[in-house]
């Protein structure tokens, strides 16, 4: 009978060895998949506040191509560069 209980002991050392090694293991996969979440989470955050960025440049973008196809900004550029003004206007120089 003494050889037997050993074998039972030691058949129930060996299964609490490999369930303790398997629980260690998996605690260890968790960890590294807590940690892998959280660079994910500060990555979404990053790419939002991009993405919040590229719109809002995007809307900029909209409205000067609208400007620059409208009749004022033909009429700011002529002045600007070309000095062109119309029959009409009064022009003051500075002396």
């Amino acid at each position: 009978m003494g050889r037997y209980r050993r074998k039972k002991e030691a058949g129930r050392m060996s299964i609490a060895c490999i369930v303790i090694f398997l629980l260690v293991f998996m605690l260890v996969q968790i960890v590294r998949l807590y940690h892998k979440n959280q660079e994910y989470v500060a990555r979404e955050e990053e790419l939002s506040g991009q993405l919040l960025q590229e719109t809002e440049r995007s809307d900029y973008l909209k409205e000067y191509e609208e400007y620059i196809g409208s009749r004022e900004y033909v009429e700011d550029t002529a002045k600007s560069k070309l000095g062109l003004v119309y029959d009409n206007e009064i022009i003051f120089k500075e002396k």
